[in-house]
């Protein structure tokens, strides 16, 4: 099997996944591992941060799928166009919507159907006509080149496999100048081979995840500067979802700072005068 079969695998694993949490409700997704399924007897949510209190936040867009708040960190300004990558069922770019205003643009990408159909019911609901929904795959983003002052992504290039090809095509959309505020799911230290291979925990937002050293190199790569990590928090994964992958020590040692999942909140402009580093296919 080629790494372009596997990736494909991957890709119709988490599309499937995804179509089915668009139809379940937030508790539901909440008390699960980034609604992958009800994996664990303590009910609570492992990922996201608290919408509810900020501006825009609409609670039938809200699935419970995030993992920060990157909108919060984005530096949205009025006027802007802004791009959210993986936009599920639109909770984020309602956010942006509040933040960016009447006269600027919010523009979803999601590659789910189900996903898509909830998010443009949200939006027409609301009264939206400043919102649209795009199907496409963030690897391709369906959008022109250098049309967003700001993009943001919440708890999703984790589970694309190739994040080399979205950072690239994250510096293709944005105009010189613009910016991101991605928050993601990255990796310190060794994880089980079994907990990275396991399909459920892929869709739930921990066997995609690679590296935090990696993640910014990658982010440096594409031609980023000022990269910034705007927030790091640990993600407390129970101990009956970990023991069906690790041994007692292994869990003891999963809780240290050296090794463990964690959620970063990561910031990083497109030059004005645009270059990229040497080797990437970001021009």
């Amino acid at each position: 099997m080629t790494n372009m079969e596997t990736a494909e695998q991957l890709k119709e694993i988490v599309r499937q996944k995804y179509g089915e949490i668009a139809l379940q409700d937030k508790e539901t997704n909440a008390s699960s591992c980034c609604g992958a399924g009800g994996c664990s007897t303590e009910v609570y949510n492992i990922m996201s941060d608290d919408y509810s209190h900020i501006e825009g936040y609409a609670p039938d867009a809200d699935l419970g799928l995030g993992c920060g708040l990157p909108t919060q960190f984005a530096k949205i300004e009025t006027g802007d166009t802004v791009i959210d990558l993986g936009s599920g069922a639109g909770n984020d770019c309602f956010v942006a919507r509040a933040e960016t205003g009447e006269s600027g643009k919010v523009i979803g990408i999601d590659f789910t159907p189900a996903m898509l159909e909830k998010a443009r019911a949200n939006a027409d609901r609301l009264g939206f006509n400043n919102v649209e929904f795009r199907q496409g795959d963030i690897e391709h983003i369906p959008v022109s080149a250098n049309a967003a002052d700001v993009v943001v992504s919440n708890c999703v290039l984790n589970l694309v496999p190739n994040k080399d090809a979205v950072f690239s095509e994250i510096f293709r959309v944005l105009k010189p100048g613009g910016h991101f505020s991605i928050s993601d799911v990255v990796l310190a230290g060794e994880l089980p081979d079994a907990l990275r291979r396991d399909a459920e925990m892929y869709a739930g937002c921990v066997a995609g995840a690679i590296q935090k050293d990696e993640y910014l190199r990658l982010i440096a790569k594409n031609g980023f500067k000022n990269v910034t990590v705007q927030k790091d928090k640990p993600i407390v994964i129970p101990a009956d979802i970990l023991s069906n992958y690790m041994s007692v020590e292994q869990i003891k040692a999963f809780g240290s700072k050296e090794t463990g999942i964690f959620s970063i909140t990561v910031y990083a402009e497109k030059p004005a005068k645009a270059s990229c580093a040497c080797g990437s296919d970001c021009c």
